[in-house]
């Protein structure tokens, strides 16, 4: 695949992955942090929860701008449409930026919004995000067929020749009509043209 088709594919999952992950943060941060809820957070205590739980609402955004627009050119090779492998491989990656957090959080006491969004959606986001780039591209959308890769360049067409008996024949061996076509004789000549007794009415 060239560069420019690559480039392509990865501008349009930056911008899918982008939008994603801002509906992510939005609900992520008013789960946790209460903001513009009057500081009344429902789950300030639970951030593992609410990453799951913002994640979840992103990633059926991510499928559908992924399937619609950022893939527009590979068909999925699942029969669903590839929302269960997309599930799966959101399901698995997600793990990513949930460590990034419980480090944060249960290892270095950090519990401030500001280290709660870097581990999580800075650092955490960007490794889920390459990973599931490659995920993507890998087991759910096919690449794109090109009408050159019909053809098997190790094969090539070879044309009919003539056999010993004058019949054109294929490079498989069958007999192709329009074989030979014999010249017509002229019946005053010598030869199976000339009627019986031709040569008593000329002497």
């Amino acid at each position: 695949m060239s560069n420019r088709r690559f480039l392509g594919e990865a501008g349009r999952f930056v911008a899918v992955g982008g939008l994603a992950t801002v509906v992510a943060l939005v609900i992520f941060n008013v789960l946790v942090h209460g903001f513009n809820t009057g500081d009344h957070a429902v789950l300030p205590d639970q951030p593992i929860l609410a990453y799951v739980i913002a994640n979840t609402v992103g990633m059926f955004v991510s499928y559908r701008g992924s399937r619609t627009w950022a893939f527009r050119d590979r068909p999925p090779r699942q029969a669903d449409g590839g929302l269960t492998a997309f599930v799966a491989i959101n399901a698995v990656t997600m793990l990513i930026p949930i460590a990034c957090l419980t480090i944060s959080r249960n290892v270095l006491g950090l519990d401030d919004p500001i280290s709660d969004n870097v581990s999580a959606n800075v650092i955490g986001l960007v490794m889920g995000l390459a990973s599931r780039f490659y995920l993507f591209r890998r087991f759910i959308f096919r690449r794109p067929i090109h009408l050159t890769e019909m053809y098997d360049p190790a094969e090539p067409v070879l044309p009919a020749e003539p056999d010993h008996l004058g019949e054109t024949v294929d490079p498989d061996g069958t007999s192709l009509p329009g074989g030979p076509v014999s010249e017509p004789r002229d019946p005053s000549t010598s030869g199976p043209g000339r009627s019986p007794g031709s040569g008593a009415a000329e002497g």
